[in-house]
């Protein structure tokens, strides 16, 4: 395996309950998450997120398959002090202030005491709560609780931080302050694995994503290329709109007239190929059409997501087996229950 930062191989999850019937969290995962990335992990409820998660993090053993780490297989202590991790479900003590609460988290990272001071006033500023440093837990709004575990997760400079949920919860204002964070994370070189089911959320953090469903990968790359519409374009003008759809009728395959700003018009193109539009264009040139621009027609993430879950009937993928049926099931191989 070569060293991304994450990748796993033919990733495997079976959980047996006391019945002993075999319960598949993850069949066959496979991903790889480049340095620098912003990588994006999405599924319905019961798909294997959680469980993904929870391996990667070594809280879980796979059953079968590889993972690793920075190069590292996943739960060594080598792994594991270069990552963070912002959990979903997060219980501070709230009789601590904000920079009590991250000092003993430092502390328990192993983080020195005469750095420990200086980290967590970098971190909170970071976050944006270096004015309630002295403040206790139990004032905070839940917007502001999401970001001291960011500040936590952050505390020991992770090269690699996991982020469960991080805008759950919280009004659309706060939001937008963690978006910002993360994208300030990413220009620092950070990598980002987020699992959200906030889609608009993934979409304007992440660059890279896959679609989970029963266990499996069912759609993964390039979130620009995954919400392409195949030969689909979007055509803007500023000269003469009536005489375009009679231009184009005999060079494209269908026109679509859609609404634009004023003074301009605009059209949604499919064409059979890029020569086909290519052409199209040109004669429009050629008739002295102003032309304003001309850009690929994308799908929402929404849209990939709903389109990729979907069985071949048209209905949405019946729930998974991302954790055991019940609280008494068990692992297969000696794993540890996640």
């Amino acid at each position: 395996m070569n060293a991304a930062i994450i990748e796993t191989q033919g990733l495997r999850k079976v959980y047996k309950t006391l019945l002993g019937n075999p319960v598949e969290a993850l069949s066959g995962v496979d991903i790889k998450v480049e340095r620098g990335q912003a990588f994006g992990l999405l599924g319905p409820n019961g798909a294997g997120k959680t469980t993904l998660v929870k391996v990667l993090l070594g809280l879980a053993h796979p059953t079968d398959g590889q993972a690793r780490l920075m190069g590292e297989n996943v739960g060594t202590p080598l792994a594991r002090l270069r990552i963070g991790y912002m959990p979903e479900l997060r219980n501070y003590p709230q009789f601590l202030t904000a920079s009590r609460c991250l000092y003993l988290f430092g502390r328990l990272h192993g983080i020195p005491t005469s750095k420990g001071k200086k980290r967590i006033s970098e971190v909170l500023e970071d976050v944006g709560l270096g004015k309630w440093s002295n403040h206790k837990v139990g004032s905070f709004s839940k917007g502001m609780k999401q970001r001291l575990a960011l500040a936590q997760a952050l505390l020991h400079d992770p090269e690699l931080l996991f982020l469960d949920e991080p805008a759950e919860g919280i009004d659309p204002l706060g939001r937008v302050v963690v978006r910002n964070i993360l994208r300030r994370l990413r220009e620092r070189g950070t990598t980002l694995f987020m699992n959200s089911h906030l889609l608009t959320e993934v979409e304007m953090v992440c660059d890279e994503v896959a679609i989970l469903k029963s266990g499996k990968i069912v759609k993964a790359g390039i979130l620009a290329e995954l919400t392409t519409r195949e030969q689909q374009y979007r055509l803007t003008v500023a000269s003469d709109p009536e005489r375009v759809p009679a231009l184009l009728d005999r060079a494209i395959l269908e026109i679509e007239e859609i609404k634009a700003p004023a003074g301009l018009a605009a059209w949604n193109l499919t064409v059979r190929d890029r020569d086909e539009l290519n052409a199209a264009l040109d004669r429009l040139r050629r008739e002295n059409i102003l032309v304003d621009g001309i850009e690929p027609v994308r799908n929402s993430l929404e849209e990939v997501f709903l389109g990729a879950i979907r069985d071949q009937t048209g209905n949405e993928a019946q729930r998974g087996p991302e954790e055991p049926p019940s609280a008494e099931s068990k692992p297969v191989n000696g794993g540890v229950r996640s």
